[in-house]
């Protein structure tokens, strides 16, 4: 189980605009404030990844959601209120003044609210979604183990909060929030 001590130092890290890797629901991510510009790109650049790609946000709650993205309403509101939390990321409308580098340059950003506990409470406690891209080198596989972020990505990042990935076995499902068509396979 990882300490409440770890959790917080995390946090830290993160709130003073480090990158750490933590563990998600099937990988590890990347993950940094999104609205602090160096961080962001300290983590595209670790990735050594196409800035054009955009970036997914978690976040414990629709609320640090809606700090970002434009939920829809109707049916298609509902079949995404119902997913969360959990692990499917939809790429919903970005809200003005939403950074491209997070969306790639796009109106649109991917978006989660994660069930997996460590994301949940690193979300409280640094009061804010997060970035989260898988933690690996761009067309690399990604890291299933603290041990592995250490060996592949080492003295790049600020820390590895170690923890439990949650009970998937493939990154999460990616759908398109306009249509609720699936992007890419869970």
């Amino acid at each position: 189980m990882t300490s409440r001590l770890r959790i917080d130092r995390a946090a830290r890290i993160i709130a003073a605009g480090g990158v750490i890797a933590y563990p998600t629901e099937a990988v590890y991510g990347l993950g940094c404030l999104p609205l602090n510009a160096d961080a962001v790109e300290r983590v595209i650049a670790i990735k050594q990844r196409d800035a054009r790609k955009g970036l997914i946000l978690v976040g414990d709650s629709i609320e640090r959601i809606n700090e970002f993205a434009a939920l829809p309403g109707g049916e298609i509101g509902k079949q995404i209120a119902a997913s969360w939390p959990g692990p499917v990321t939809w790429v919903l409308p970005a809200l003005p003044g939403t950074p491209p580098v997070l969306t790639g340059g796009r109106t649109t950003i991917a978006v989660r609210v994660s069930d997996h506990p460590l994301v949940r409470q690193l979300c409280r406690r640094v009061g804010s979604a997060l970035v989260s891209t898988s933690a690996n080198r761009s067309r690399r596989r990604p890291a299933r183990s603290a041990l592995a972020v250490r060996r592949w990505l080492g003295s790049d990042i600020d820390d590895v909060l170690a923890g439990p990935l949650g009970g998937s076995v493939r990154p999460t499902e990616i759908r398109d929030g306009a249509t609720g068509r699936v992007l890419r396979p869970g």
